[in-house]
């Protein structure tokens, strides 16, 4: 959308024969929410999603994670969850809109250089496309347009989009922890398309290694495991009839040394991607691609508007990968001396300043400071 607004001749190649939308509830912060306000697009993710103002966490009863939007002193600043296929939905109506050429069934298996600094795309059936003078890669954590790098994480999560009940927060991402092997979750993510009442996520923790075995012990045994941490959930639980209710997500931490190469940028998750604890995999791909349209702008050929967009995105994108790195193994991991530090230490402080801003800062995806590099204002 972008790169056509600003006159660029736009290629979407999309694997699948008809595009759709795949997994669960998301949070758009407010640096992505300033993205699709620049595309003019807020207005029909907002109306569809619910208001998020607050995180908050419990572990045995103590407080381990309060974030309040409110503490940033920022007016109407929060966080929206949504479905993915909102968000998929409001941008794939877009790009219809907008007659951008969408080409389907291309499955890409890597890339090719030609003459010119271009680049050709080699698809999954040995054919290739014509050269490009860029080509963008948009297709996540497992790219086949970049060289391995990284771990997978040992840890995933189990997602459901459900019938939002009563009993939890309309307007909290509200999560449960047993130490740090344990965590539930429940986000209201509001109308997904096609569904007339509002929805909720919910998220189980679990070690990628142990699927197997939860679907070997069945889905009673589970939900008493989940109803003895939380009881509240309930309700929820007995909306799940078959484990096919339940997708797995795996996550990986990876960052790309070089996320440009010649003729060619990767971006979200294809050049960082991480576990999903501070929340910012989408906002972050938002604000990639923002910063690659200004890049390009800005420089006199592709090869320094490329280079433009990756210093606008550096800093933030390495301070996050950080930041996530240091804080999953405090809320996803068989360690028991951390959650003993968290929920001791890092809960109490939690709630007070500094300690609170700065939480409300991360979660939100403002510090740093993304958004003045870009042009854009939360």
């Amino acid at each position: 959308m972008l790169l056509a607004r600003d006159g660029h001749r736009v290629a979407i190649f999309e694997r699948f024969d008809a595009p759709a939308p795949i997994g669960s509830g998301l949070m758009i912060q407010p640096t992505g929410l300033a993205v699709l306000r620049a595309l003019g697009l807020d207005d029909p993710l907002v109306g569809r999603s619910a208001r998020i103002d607050r995180l908050f966490g419990t572990a045995s009863g103590r407080v381990v994670l309060d974030v309040g939007y409110a503490t940033l002193a920022q007016r109407g600043l929060c966080g929206f969850g949504v479905h993915r296929a909102t968000l998929f939905a409001v941008l794939h109506d877009a790009v219809m809109a907008a007659a951008i050429a969408l080409e389907t069934g291309r499955a890409i298996a890597g890339s090719d250089e030609a003459s010119g600094n271009r680049r050709c795309l080699v698809f999954a059936d040995g054919t290739r496309s014509s050269p490009f003078d860029l080509v963008v890669d948009a297709l996540g954590t497992r790219t086949p347009l970049a060289p391995p790098c990284g771990r997978g994480l040992g840890y995933g999560a189990l997602w459901a989009s459900l019938d939002r009940v009563d009993g939890f927060a309309p307007d909290a991402l509200e999560q449960r922890y047993r130490r740090a092997s344990t965590m539930a979750g429940v986000l209201p993510i509001g109308r997904p398309p096609g569904v007339a009442g509002e929805q909720a996520a919910f998220f189980w923790s679990i070690r990628a290694d142990r699927v197997d075995a939860w679907r070997a012990a069945g889905l009673d045994a589970w939900k008493d495991d989940v109803r003895a941490l939380w009881p509240a959930t309930a309700p929820l639980l007995d909306q799940i009839d078959d484990p096919d209710r339940l997708v797995f997500a795996r996550y990986a931490h990876r960052t790309l040394p070089r996320p440009v190469e010649t003729g060619m940028i990767h971006i979200g998750d294809a050049w960082h991607s991480a576990s999903p604890q501070l929340g910012q995999g989408a906002n972050m791909a938002l604000l990639d691609a923002f910063a690659l349209a200004r890049g390009l702008r800005m420089g006199a050929d592709v090869a320094s508007g490329l280079v433009a967009a990756v210093a606008m995105r550096r800093r933030h994108v390495g301070l996050y990968q950080a930041l996530t790195a240091l804080f999953t193994p405090v809320y996803q991991s068989d360690s028991r001396i951390l959650p003993f530090v968290r929920d001791r230490l890092v809960g109490p402080l939690s709630g007070l300043w500094p300690a609170n801003r700065i939480q409300a800062a991360m979660v939100s995806g403002l510090i740093g400071g993304p958004l003045p590099p870009l042009g854009l204002t939360a």
